[in-house]
C-alpha cells in the first residue's frame, strides 16, 4: 500500500472517530441539510457568518466514515475564510475527487483535503465525500431545500 493510501486510511480514521466541530452551534446564521440516499448519510451544516467571514462552523448528523471525515476536514478547512474562499474551496474539491483515476490531482491546490482524493478509487463513495460539500455551498447559497447526492 502506498504512502498516500495509509494516510488517507489515518485521516479518515481519526476524522471519524473524534470529529472536529462536531455538535450544533447555536447561534448560527445559516444552516442548511444534506442527504446521501444511496448510504443514508444525513447531516446537517451551521455557520455563523460575521459579514463575508465564517466565523463558526459545526455539523451534526450520522453517516459512513468517509462522510464524517470529509465534513470534519472542510469545517477545519473553512473556518475563518471568506464565503467567497469558501465557495472557491467547494469548487476545487469537487473538481478533485471528480478527476478520472488515471488522472494525477493537483494536491496543491486543496492542501490537506488531498488525502480525500483517495475515494475516487471507489466511484459510490464520492457522494459520501462530497455531501458536506454540497451542503456548504447550500448554506452559502441559502438554499432552503435539502441537498441530495444524486
Amino acid at each position: 500500500m502506498s504512502d498516500l493510501n495509509d494516510l488517507y486510511q489515518e485521516v479518515i480514521l481519526d476524522h471519524n472517530r473524534r470529529p472536529r466541530n462536531f455538535g450544533q452551534l447555536p447561534d448560527a446564521t445559516r444552516t442548511a441539510k444534506g442527504y446521501n440516499p444511496l448510504c443514508g448519510d444525513r447531516l446537517t451544516l451551521y455557520l455563523k457568518l460575521d459579514g463575508d467571514r465564517i466565523d463558526g462552523v459545526a455539523f451534526e448528523g450520522s453517516g459512513c466514515a468517509i462522510s464524517k471525515a470529509s465534513a470534519s476536514l472542510m469545517t477545519d478547512a473553512i473556518k475563518g475564510q471568506s464565503t467567497s474562499s469558501a465557495a472557491d474551496l467547494f469548487e476545487r474539491f469537487h473538481q478533485m475527487i471528480t478527476t478520472p483515476i488515471d488522472q494525477p490531482v493537483d494536491e496543491d491546490s486543496v492542501g490537506k483535503l488531498a488525502v480525500l482524493a483517495g475515494v475516487r478509487e471507489f466511484p459510490a463513495r464520492v457522494k459520501c465525500a462530497s455531501l458536506a460539500w454540497h451542503t456548504l455551498k447550500a448554506a452559502l447559497d441559502e438554499v432552503p431545500t435539502p441537498v441530495k447526492t444524486e
